[in-house]
């Protein structure tokens, strides 16, 4: 199914070189060397553009995620964009260079190094070295990166939009003035009222919360429960939000913000949020004190499609990802009286008993009409498989699905649905990944 958002983001991207085609002369196909140095300028453009259109898209304002299916949606377009930014952008003086090529070795080499100093040419190398810089830990060569230090890393993108605007302002030949200005200051502007809300009103907007309760239902687990201080959240069940906590005596993440899922339901007073030990901050976590202050920034993402179960559904939930799955079978326990039957089927899947976070709640929560749950341990029955659905939930290929858990595990399910039939309109999915 096409997501239209994610089609317009990068209509938008690609709107300056429409521009830019408009201008391309005569000339400019005459040679081999003129085609190679055309396409270099229009890389330039774009590599630009498409750097600008995901700083528009990174300001995380709540709800503005929902068009494109989540926040972790959002993300990923963001980081496809951002990647190919980095190609345009790299592809840029090298076509320049093949162009001029067609000239001689000599002129290729000094559009890359001018023989005097340029300060176009500065900014155009000073921004290349920069993205790759701040680009490189997101690309799955290198592993997958600890996420302050991605986070720290990339606040370099604003110095690499910068210098390219430097650059492209100072050697523009692509468009010419006035459109080229207009435009320019267009994406531009755009760029820093999304960064300047990110990282400067969206702070003011945080809702101030107090650790009012600490729940442990594992050894590496913890339940927060927070008590607002001021106007309380609304959100809808299986959202997230960013949690920045003030605790002076935690050993780390102190004043950090770090994504994590609801587990409340929207009917409750206090907000609740299960946490498992995966870094330093969410360790650090695991001995808040009662009484400090938490601050919340969202809420974010769009699991479900809203609060009532109104179809047939397949819950595929690994881990820690049973925090959205109970947050929403808690609020269908509380609306219940109103509501009507519901038709869920969850499968729980954990490598062993010990492991089963919330088991005797979601087991209590079965009294719910229409709900029920399998539990799956990968050390008895191995991988999920076709044939396990099948066996506990007979019309599985006619369910809308949501599988939330490691990516490993939304992987495997997801290729076990397509496989059986199960389009991938219905597949819904929240990975655990970078935020």
């Amino acid at each position: 199914m096409i997501n239209w958002a994610r089609v317009l983001v990068w209509l938008l991207g690609a709107a300056p070189v429409g521009v830019a085609l408009l201008y391309v002369a005569n000339e400019d196909t005459e040679s081999t060397g003129a085609v190679l140095n055309a396409l270099g300028r229009l890389t330039g453009v774009g590599g630009l553009a498409v750097l600008l259109v995901a700083a528009m898209i990174s300001c995380r304002v709540p709800g503005f995620d929902r068009p494109f299916g989540g926040l972790t949606k959002l993300w990923q377009t963001h980081h496809k964009l951002g990647a190919a930014a980095f190609l345009l952008v790299l592809a840029h003086p090298v076509l320049l260079a093949l162009g001029a090529a067609d000239v001689s070795a000599r002129a290729a080499a000094r559009v890359l190094v001018p023989e005097s100093f340029e300060w176009s040419t500065a900014w155009g190398w000073g921004g290349l070295l920069v993205m790759t810089a701040f680009l490189a830990p997101s690309f799955a060569f290198f592993g997958e990166p600890e996420f302050q230090r991605w986070r720290n890393v990339h606040r370099l993108a604003a110095v690499a939009v910068v210098s390219a605007l430097a650059h492209m302002w100072l050697a523009a030949r692509s468009i010419p003035e006035p459109m080229n200005t207009v435009l320019w200051v267009l994406f531009a502007g755009t760029a820093v009222a999304a960064l300047g809300y990110r990282f400067l009103f969206s702070r003011i907007g945080r809702l101030r919360y107090v650790v009012a309760g600490v729940e442990r239902p594992a050894a590496n687990v913890v339940e927060l429960s927070l008590e607002p201080r001021e106007s309380p959240l609304h959100y809808d069940p299986g959202q997230f939000v960013y949690l920045t906590p003030y605790d002076t005596e935690l050993a780390a993440g102190r004043r950090e913000e770090h994504p994590y899922t609801l587990s409340s339901s929207p009917t409750e007073e206090r907000l609740r949020v299960a946490i498992k030990d995966l870094g330093d901050a969410s360790e650090a976590l695991q001995h808040v004190r009662v009484g400090s202050e938490i601050r919340v920034e969202g809420p974010y993402g769009c699991f479900f499609a809203s609060g009532e179960a109104s179809e047939r559904e397949l819950w595929i939930a690994g881990g820690i990802g049973i925090a959205p799955f109970l947050g929403r079978a808690r609020y269908l326990a509380a609306a219940r009286g109103a509501a009507e039957a519901v038709d869920v089927h969850l499968v729980y899947c954990v490598q062993d008993e010990a492991r089963a976070l919330y088991r005797d709640e979601l087991e209590r929560l079965a009294d719910i009409p229409g709900f029920r749950m399998t539990m799956h341990f990968f050390h008895a029955e191995g991988p999920l498989r076709q044939e396990f659905l099948a066996q506990h939930c007979p019309d599985y290929t006619e369910r809308t699905a949501y599988l939330c858990g490691p990516l490993p595990l939304i992987e495997l399910a997801t290729r076990e649905l397509v496989t059986a039939g199960v389009p991938r309109r219905r597949i819904r999915s929240e990975e655990l990944t970078l935020l």
